[in-house]
């Protein structure tokens, strides 16, 4: 999927205050190796660029059909929308720039590390003055590795602090190599128990586990944080198995992060399922009794950003 000089993105994000201390500016990957049901960036889990359809906006003209030299365009449904072939699609995006309505849209380029770096070097003095830098967030920045190393090297090259946003579950010699290139860590953590994990995300927490060891061992600054989903992992015995888990691992603290429907769009325009479509969102003060309950494990629980 990739050279170490050049990754797929999704997007880069300036002025970002909630990914990291200081400014930052945000870089967001594409391609995951999980699924959890709840993603609010389902359009990040596919390792290359793809299309969206607004239906609200589109027409049905056929001209994205008319347009398309690969004839990668058919009509779909009961209702005759237009969608793309994968199998035939070049991602020439003539559709995206004939479409009258402006309904369709493209998640995802190719750039190069230089690209990038380029990019996060016209805000250099913003991090210089705040204590910021540069996050690298997904999708799962692990799953272009190579891309991720050469990205961070010339980050930290030119003098710009690093972090990464990860589930780290991927084999520990792969996190590592990582590891060695940045200056701070945010790990997720879906679940305490591994088949719930599973059930979740579609993997098993083990390397998550073995990862986050690797990272307390390391010395590097880091934190770990749970999403907090309704009906997965929010009960006080959750809580309790969270906590119990964490203190094995020797981890002080955690960030816990309410289960929103920011992503819930998303899934339309990419028209794909959404298991959670309605689910109501949690605030910061339903999650009271559940972050005392790290407390008394002696584990400092900070809710929200």
């Amino acid at each position: 999927m990739e050279t170490g000089g050049k990754g797929y993105i999704l997007q880069i994000q300036k002025f970002s205050i909630h990914d990291g201390p200081g400014i930052r500016t945000t870089v967001f990957f594409k391609g995951c190796n999980l699924r959890c049901k709840w993603c609010a960036n389902p359009e990040s889990q596919r390792s290359r660029p793809e299309f969206t359809l607004d239906r609200l906006k589109c027409i049905r003209c056929g001209r994205c059909m008319e347009i398309c030299d690969q004839k990668a365009r058919t009509v779909t449904g009961p209702q005759g929308y237009p969608a793309a072939d994968p199998a035939g699609c070049t991602m020439c995006l003539a559709c995206e720039q004939s479409c009258p309505q402006m309904a369709i849209g493209c998640e995802g380029r190719q750039v190069t590390a230089d690209e990038v770096v380029a990019e996060a070097l016209k805000d250099k003095p913003f991090y210089d003055h705040s204590g910021g830098g540069v996050t690298l967030s997904g999708g799962e920045v692990l799953m272009q590795r190579e891309f991720a190393v050469s990205l961070c090297r010339k980050l930290r090259g030119n003098g710009i602090h690093v972090a990464v946003e990860t589930a780290a579950a991927v084999p520990a010699e792969q996190f590592q190599e990582l590891l060695r290139e940045v200056d701070y860590l945010f790990v997720d953590l879906k679940h305490y128990d591994s088949g719930k994990h599973r059930e979740g995300t579609g993997v098993l927490n083990e390397l998550v586990l073995k990862n986050i060891e690797v990272l307390r061992d390391s010395k590097k600054p880091f934190r770990i944080r749970i999403p907090v989903i309704p009906g997965f992992n929010d009960s006080a015995k959750d809580a309790a198995g969270f906590a119990e888990v964490l203190n094995r691992l020797g981890v002080p603290e955690v960030q816990l992060l309410p289960f929103h429907q920011m992503g819930e769009r998303k899934y339309e325009l990419l028209g794909r399922e959404y298991t959670y479509r309605g689910k109501p969102q949690l605030h910061p003060e339903d999650l009271e009794t559940y972050r005392d309950i790290f407390e008394k494990y002696h584990i400092k629980a900070q809710v929200g950003a």
